[in-house]
């Protein structure tokens, strides 16, 4: 994909306005799209499986990880596959009001001038949780859904043209990346904070910052030293510290479910573990 970094891309105004989403699968039942072009611009990301489009009269294949850009008077059709093992599942976002150096307004480039654009690795990954982060917000329409879903929206626009541009030489002095970092760490620190008492998990702490399990393993240590769990572990015994010390009259199986542990012989083991005396013995020593 490097030799398609060539492209000297830098963004004038970064404001669109966002239409909708829709996500869909071809299939025969539903039929084909009939050929129409429109006055906004549409970014088609496939989910899953195999299709066809007809652009401007030629047929492109596209396959999950696909990004298909539809600017605005380019003539287009989608279209059912039956050779395809698995029909495509696509996430459309229709935007309008971008301006780049060097193209007109509400154009979208792609390499080579190109409809099609083959996602890999990070990039693709990235895409995928945005478009579920996009139809989870849709879905429970709170306030502020617009601002949201055009948050989500620049977040896409930015990662495709970065992939078309040489990075730029890294800055001397602190780098944005450590503050990236930080402000991660302090995320998942709040969020800790707030769902101590309930039943979660790396997995669920990664799923709420759309980020993989791994990696924000791998940024919390490098950072406090300590990975999230076992600053989760150490959040509860604090908290169960202070009911215990504070003159709380529950029962150590209480105490254990105040701080999210269903099991008070293994919250007690951790106590002890920590504290180097029991929750019992701590109450008495209070």
């Amino acid at each position: 994909m490097e030799e398609q970094r060539n492209m000297d891309i830098s963004v004038d105004e970064m404001d669109p306005t966002f239409l909708f989403i829709w996500k869909g699968t071809r299939d025969k039942a539903k039929g084909e799209a009939l050929p129409r072009s429109h006055e906004h611009l549409e970014m088609a990301f496939v989910l899953s499986g195999e299709g066809k489009y007809i652009i401007e009269d030629e047929i492109y294949p596209v396959r999950e990880g696909d990004v298909v850009i539809i600017n605005a008077g380019v003539k287009h059709q989608a279209l059912f596959c039956p050779e395809a093992e698995t029909p495509a599942t696509e996430f459309f976002v229709g935007f309008s009001h971008i301006r780049i150096t060097g193209c007109p307004e509400n154009y979208m480039p792609l390499p080579g001038g190109q409809y099609i654009y083959h996602t890999a690795g990070e990039l693709r990954q990235r895409l995928f949780r945005i478009c579920s982060a996009m139809e989870a917000e849709n879905s429970v329409r709170r306030q502020g859904r617009y601002f949201m879903l055009k948050s989500y929206l620049i977040q896409m626009l930015l990662l495709v043209l970065r992939e078309q541009c040489e990075p730029m030489e890294r800055p001397r002095g602190p780098a944005f990346e450590s503050a990236g970092k930080k402000y991660l760490v302090e995320q998942i620190s709040t969020y800790i904070e707030d769902h101590y008492n309930e039943k979660i998990s790396l997995d669920q702490i990664a799923e709420n910052m759309y980020l993989s399990p791994f990696y924000i393993s791998r940024i919390f240590k490098s950072e406090t030293g300590s990975a999230p769990i076992r600053h989760l572990i150490r959040i509860r015994l604090e908290k169960a510290r202070e009911l215990l010390e504070s003159g709380y009259q529950g029962s150590i199986q209480e105490v254990a479910a105040l701080v999210g542990y269903d099991d008070a012989y293994h919250f007690s083991k951790l106590y002890k573990k920590h504290y180097g005396v029991s929750p019992s013995q701590a109450r008495k020593n209070a």
